[in-house]
């Protein structure tokens, strides 16, 4: 099996220098950038499974970068910010990232949650070709792919797999809590609001059937579609 490969951005080279100590010891491949334009250039040319991404960089910050990197990229990316304002770390998640990390940051913590993210994508990529079937949604876990009422949806990996999980559930409640560990791969490092604002992702991508996850009040989520086979 190749290499996961990682890409680091960030303006600062102790930092950079720092995480990319940590990775090159787990065994990844990693590649670095200290501005915008660079880590965009980057990204197309090495294509990597995930990206370690600073907010604040010179040239194009980043969620200039993670916006336009959307347009073309489902890799996972986890964004490095200073900011501790809420309202600074949804808006990160709202333009695409998976993940976010405050500074200061342990080298250990986010080495911990770059492991978790490849790990489930590793697991995703030798899954069996199952295919599951509802009445109004179909997910295709081979192909990482979902239809609804036959149109394709361009999801993230993020998206996809709270939709997956909360199918394997159907009608059972899933609390944030639960989520957070299937998904982000611990309940220890995230917060619950990362939940809620892909499940809100998620739900306007699927249109009309956004309606099928079901909000818990207090609890969590449920997904409520109907299963037409397996």
């Amino acid at each position: 099996m190749d290499k996961p490969k990682i890409l680091v951005v960030d303006d600062e080279p102790s930092i950079v220098k720092l995480v990319e100590s940590y990775l090159l010891k787990e065994g990844y491949e990693v590649y670095t950038a200290a501005d915008g334009p660079t880590a965009l250039k980057a990204a197309r040319a090495f294509k990597p499974d995930l990206l370690v991404l600073d907010i604040m960089l010179p040239g194009m910050d980043g969620l200039d970068v993670l916006t336009q990197l959307r347009r073309e990229s489902n890799a996972y990316v986890i964004l490095l910010t200073a900011r501790i304002d809420e309202v600074d770390r949804v808006l990160g998640l709202s333009v695409g990232a998976d993940d976010y990390v405050t500074k200061p940051f342990s080298p250990r913590e986010l080495t911990a949650r770059v492991k978790a993210a490849l790990r489930r994508m590793q697991t995703q990529s030798a899954s069996n070709e199952e295919l599951m079937t509802f009445k109004h949604i179909q997910i295709d876990i081979a192909a990482h792919q979902v239809r609804v009422e036959g149109e394709l949806l361009d999801l993230t990996a993020t998206e996809f797999d709270l939709l997956k999980t909360l199918a394997e559930h159907r009608g059972m409640v899933l609390s944030r809590e639960q989520l957070l560990d299937r998904i982000w791969g611990t309940n220890v490092f995230g917060e619950l609001r990362v939940v809620d604002v892909h499940i809100g992702h998620l739900r306007q991508k699927l249109g009309t059937a956004g309606d099928l996850i079901v909000t818990v009040r207090g609890t969590g989520y449920r997904f409520d579609d109907e299963s037409v086979r397996g």
